[in-house]
């Protein structure tokens, strides 16, 4: 199974959406909490283009944020992107 990483920040809705989403498909993932580090928060936008989170990663892919994951949940292609 690949690593799921999900980057938020402590007051953001959307993060907590996601997580929920994925605690629900009973998918383990590591969060990376964003809210006091603009170093990394820098960097990772200078690696996907983004400026909000969630930021969400399966393996080293990104596939974007909250909608985005639900997106991939609805198409019934979120546990096979993961496997």
């Amino acid at each position: 199974m690949k690593q799921v990483t999900v980057y938020t920040t402590q007051y953001c809705p959307y993060c907590t959406r996601a997580k929920n989403l994925l605690k629900s498909k009973n998918i383990p993932f590591q969060e990376i909490d964003l809210t006091d580090n603009q170093a990394k928060r820098d960097e990772l936008q200078a690696k996907t283009g983004w400026m909000t989170v969630p930021m969400i990663f399966i393996g080293d892919d990104f596939i974007g944020g909250c909608d985005d994951l639900y997106a991939l949940e609805a198409s019934g292609n979120l546990l096979q992107k993961i496997s």
